[in-house]
């Protein structure tokens, strides 16, 4: 194979996981945002019930002190009913003492609908507590994998770096590492395979006598309808007699 070929076929390699490389390191403060939303998210869910919770506390209070205002008119009214002298006067009181009943169970009914309630949010702060905790842990085992990643990351770029350096300084034509470049900036992948008489990334038939000579691996060849640069791999001798 024409020794600029291979090299050709090993820099696009080290370009490719120089891409990646790059990649992972750019899309890690993405990850890391997603990370820290989700521990806001689970914080923020706890908040709200243990603020939920001192609200049923708050309106619990005014219930019990609206229950004990009403306990205590019953009890005045009945001390009253003792003390009434004619029937008007008693039907009166017995009116009154009536309706401080009613709303004594009135009260009654909200207190239990409010412990009912706070049963609820004290089973939901469990929840929440149990969903934070399980936030935290991975967001710290995550982070810990992302930042891992990013300096392996950087470490890659760093010597594909000099890889590339190295081999551009060894290509025998410098003219190539142009077209290479210029296909790369356009295609993203400025070398294919051909197999088969086609460019197997952009899937076009190859002219004939272009695949002829793409097969040799003797020369720069370029594929006429991406531009990429071509190479050849030959099936192993198990693969070309069972074909």
């Amino acid at each position: 194979m024409l020794a600029d070929l291979e090299r050709l076929i090993e820099l696009q390699e080290i370009e490719s996981k120089a891409t990646g490389a790059s990649r992972g390191i750019a899309e890690a403060p993405g990850r890391i945002a997603a990370l820290d939303a989700l521990l806001h998210s689970a914080t923020v869910a706890l908040d709200t019930a243990k603020q939920s919770l001192a609200a049923n506390k708050s309106a619990r209070n005014i219930i019990d002190k609206d229950l004990a205002v009403a306990q205590q008119r019953q009890g005045k009214y009945k001390e009253q009913l003792m003390q009434v002298k004619t029937n008007d006067e008693f039907r009166a009181m017995q009116h009154q003492i009536e309706a401080a009943a009613a709303e004594i169970g009135q009260q009654e009914e909200k207190t239990l609908v409010s412990m009912m309630e706070a049963d609820e949010i004290n089973a939901a702060i469990k929840k929440a507590e149990a969903a934070l905790k399980a936030a935290q842990a991975k967001v710290n085992t995550e982070r810990a994998a992302i930042e891992l990643e990013v300096k392996t990351d950087h470490a890659m770029v760093e010597a594909m770096t000099a890889a590339r350096a190295k081999l551009v300084a060894a290509m025998d034509n410098k003219g190539v590492i142009e077209t290479f470049e210029r296909i790369a900036k356009v295609r993203g992948v400025a070398v294919a395979r051909a197999e088969g008489e086609r460019c197997t990334l952009c899937q076009v038939r190859l002219r004939p006598a272009v695949f002829v000579n793409v097969l040799k691996n003797d020369q720069i060849v370029q594929c006429d309808s991406c531009q990429r640069i071509l190479y050849f791999i030959p099936p192993k001798p198990a693969e070309a007699a069972s074909v």
